[in-house]
């Protein structure tokens, strides 16, 4: 792909190995990191780099910070900076995610080489307007929570009031207090007054639902969001939890070697990020396993146009659940 940038396979795997040895990796990720080099990608707005991988925190993850033993939240956020991912995203409205993961970064050493995506939503959920001073404390709180000075992308949650909470963010923009803003939404009937603030807001980011069995934004959001020069997080990559019923115990297909997926967690990933549209995806997970799993797919080759299209097909023949 055009757009892809790699940092080179010495620098990610001192990063990898030399972050901890009682990191296990698999044999299978160990020999694609020693003959290939991380994908990543830059924001459209200003050319920073990311990789193409990260971590959200809503679903399992979610789940796991609101219980007692937050093990496997310390575990998961560790190997993914551990093996070069970086981008974390999260919302006041994951339950514990934020003010956990916040804390678990910070014992870590971790937090400011994390990229902080966070969230703002006060808007009634009949969308109502949002109070211009509640947004401000939820804001102020993710600070408290994230404790750097600066967040690095704080976007408005589903659509709430973009006119008012896009402004405050702007504001914080401004003032130098956040890097970039956008906006989200997993929702399809949200997607044409997303389209509608994609062409008349000053954007950075768009976080958005995209898997290989569904593609609706193919047709114009990311098709815009190039036009328009707006980064990119992919939310649900695996459908949640809809393409692991579709495939069950079936094996990954033998032509996956071709782009270098030996999971289907891979093929789903490197799907997503062979759009040249996309910037990043973070799909969630409790597990250090499925992390690895993930980083995976920003390692090696990604599908051209017409294997694309072969992973479609293949797809579209599984079981609807």
């Amino acid at each position: 792909m055009s757009n892809n940038r790699v940092l080179s396979r010495r620098k990610f795997l001192g990063t990898s190995l030399g972050a901890g040895a009682a990191l296990t990796l698999s044999p299978s990720f160990l020999a694609l990191a020693q003959n290939a080099s991380p994908i990543m990608r830059p924001i459209p707005s200003s050319g920073q780099m990311l990789p193409a991988i990260g971590l959200g925190s809503s679903a399992t993850f979610a789940q796991v910070a609101r219980s007692e033993d937050i093990s496997a939240v310390r575990d998961v956020l560790q190997r993914m900076h551990s093996l070069g991912g970086r981008v974390f995203d999260t919302a006041p409205g994951y339950g514990a995610s934020e003010e956990v993961a916040g804390q678990i970064a910070q014992e870590l050493g971790i937090n400011d080489s994390l990229f902080w995506a966070t969230k703002v939503n006060v808007a009634g959920r009949d969308g109502g307007s949002a109070d211009p001073e509640a947004a401000r404390e939820q804001i102020e709180t993710s600070f408290e929570r994230i404790a750097k000075p600066v967040i690095d992308l704080i976007q408005v949650h589903n659509m709430g009031d973009p006119d008012t909470q896009l402004g405050i963010l702007r504001e914080y923009k401004e003032a130098g207090r956040i890097r970039y803003m956008g906006i989200t939404t997993t929702f399809p009937g949200q997607y044409d007054h997303l389209i509608e603030v994609m062409r008349s807001q000053p954007l950075d980011f768009i976080g958005i639902d995209y898997a290989v069995d569904n593609r609706d934004v193919e047709e114009t959001i990311l098709p815009l969001a190039q036009e328009r020069g707006i980064g990119v997080l992919v939310y649900a990559p695996f459908g949640r939890t809809r393409l692991w019923s579709r495939v069950g115990d079936r094996p990954v297909p033998e032509y996956a070697s071709e782009f270098d997926a030996s999971t289907w967690g891979q093929f789903f990933l490197k799907f997503v990020l062979s759009h040249p549209a996309v910037t990043a995806a973070t799909p969630s997970t409790s597990r250090p396993s499925n992390m690895e799993d993930n980083i995976g797919a920003m390692l090696g080759r990604l599908p051209d146009e017409a294997m694309r299209r072969r992973m479609v097909a293949t797809v579209d023949e599984l079981p609807m659940v």
